[in-house]
């Protein structure tokens, strides 16, 4: 597995360089972020601040850097610098963002999922969300603030087990591995378990697509979102997943094997060009479950 060559990027960041605070402060030339600016647990974050407190004589820190350029009436919110938010906000509580409810409320909104829009392309008549990341299982990943992945099946899958519907998600709290089975999927009486694309512990559930599993086949880039996962390293974890163009030409390839699958007439047929079918396995049952699932869910 390998991405395309596209920068790392976190869901909705304006940043393109994902520039480390430091350095958008000035108090440091150079240096981009790998935590998606999860500052709380950044070593390079923790280190700078230990270096600011033993010599005095060295610049400020990145706040007091921020302070020292804006008077107290025009001082940029940190989420504004980098581009979590568009709006213009000023900062109120002089740079203590673990005690202010705005950071408290961007943080419920991300963990209910309220921010989606995302912008597709296509790859063989299947859409993909640009800026996702793609596991070979047919999960995504989107990279949000503080280094949270929320993951989701991709709309391949959905079209595949058209009427599937979810039998379990991990609860919250649960520490998920990946490549591991996590969650579970039914339809028909047929039951398949799909593995996580990350490794992280479950900050949310999306308990409404066990509820209502058309959601997950409507919008499964955008409401039908499965859970959201704490991760340690976003840019480590996600090298060898697809992405940008590298994403396209897998999915490219995917439908070919299953094209495959029903044999040359239909090969032959599907070269032409079509709409993909939204429920594969219903149509075409003598493929069998667990062939699906052998290659797509758990390739």
């Amino acid at each position: 597995m390998k991405s395309s060559s596209t920068k790392f990027r976190v869901r909705g960041f304006q940043v393109l360089e994902n520039e480390c605070i430091w350095m958008l402060s000035g108090v440091v030339n150079f240096r981009l972020c790998d935590k998606a600016y999860n500052c709380y647990d950044c070593a390079f974050d923790k280190a700078m601040a230990k270096a600011m407190e033993r010599d005095p004589g060295k610049k400020a820190d990145w706040a007091t850097s921020i302070k020292a350029c804006h008077d107290g009436s025009d001082r940029p919110c940190r989420h504004l610098l980098t581009g979590r938010i568009q709006q213009p906000k000023i900062c109120v509580n002089n740079y203590a963002c673990g005690r202010c409810p705005f950071d408290q409320m961007l943080d419920d909104l991300d963990g209910a999922g309220s921010r989606s829009g995302a912008r597709y392309r296509e790859a063989s008549g299947y859409k993909m969300a640009d800026g996702y990341y793609y596991h070979p299982g047919h999960t995504w990943v989107r990279v949000e603030h503080g280094g949270l992945a929320r993951i989701g099946f991709d709309a391949f899958a959905m079209k595949l087990f058209g009427s599937a519907r979810l039998t379990r998600l991990p609860a919250i709290g649960t520490r998920i591995e990946r490549e591991h089975p996590t969650w579970t999927i039914e339809q028909q009486g047929h039951l398949a378990q799909v593995r996580s694309p990350v490794t992280g512990t479950v900050v949310s559930v999306n308990q409404r697509v066990v509820d209502d599993p058309d959601i997950i086949h409507r919008r499964p880039y955008d409401d039908g979102w499965l859970v959201l996962v704490k991760t340690a390293s976003p840019v480590k974890g996600y090298a060898d997943l697809y992405q940008g163009d590298g994403g396209l030409a897998w999915m490219d390839k995917e439908v070919n094997r299953l094209n495959r699958l029903l044999g040359k007439p239909y090969e032959q047929l599907a070269a032409t060009g079509g709409e993909p079918v939204n429920d594969f396995f219903a149509l075409n049952p003598s493929i069998g479950w667990d062939t699906l699932v052998e290659t797509f869910l758990a390739p």
